[in-house]
């Protein structure tokens, strides 16, 4: 016969806790991130703020007015006899998108899908109905306070606009969604 003790019902109310804890700060960390967007959409904040992802083990930056919703990763429907950087399609709020691997498009090795990963929505202003898939969201990012290292990667990748540095040496790529969804290698998924 088991005895029951107060240390032994204590443990799972206070993992029960713990999680609704988590999940509370998690939903007013989004809440806050995208009261911050949307001021930087409308203007009223004079900083050059942009979204900070980390997708692969490289950092980028993403303009406000470009990047749309930040989703966690549900269900991706796999699409047969395409790209390896392309992973499929899924469901945001009633409207198909396409998920784009950004590291492998580029030839690094796949972007790990984990607790931490989410998509970032393309902004309805492009039209286009694609997100990347990012490791981790790592919130607004002021650009004027990062020295700029001038263009990122030369005419062999326009989208990739410039490289800047921040207060811990941290190299951020800007990248431009806008002229990403012109590239004709990025619109041809299929094999």
């Amino acid at each position: 016969m088991s005895q029951t003790t107060p240390e032994l019902l204590s443990k799972p109310v206070l993992a029960k806790r713990d999680i609704g804890a988590r999940r509370t700060r998690l939903r007013e960390f989004q809440a806050q991130l995208v009261e911050r967007m949307q001021a930087v959409r409308s203007g009223a904040q004079e900083h050059a703020s942009q979204l900070g992802v980390m997708i692969g083990q490289t950092k980028w930056l993403l303009n406000l007015r470009e990047a749309g919703e930040i989703v966690s990763i549900g269900s991706i429907t796999e699409v047969p006899l395409t790209q390896d950087w392309f992973l499929g399609l899924t469901n945001v709020r009633g409207n198909l998108i396409s998920v784009i691997d950004l590291a492998a498009f580029q030839g690094q090795p796949a972007t790990p899908i984990d607790k931490d990963s989410r998509i970032v929505a393309f902004s309805s202003s492009l039209s286009f109905n694609s997100g990347l898939l990012v490791s981790r969201v790592m919130g607004l990012r002021n650009i004027s306070e990062m020295e700029l290292q001038g263009p990122a990667d030369g005419t062999a990748t326009p989208w990739i606009a410039q490289r800047y540095i921040d207060r811990e040496s941290q190299v951020w790529t800007e990248l431009n969604l806008s002229l990403i969804v012109q590239d004709p290698r990025f619109l041809h998924v299929g094999l």
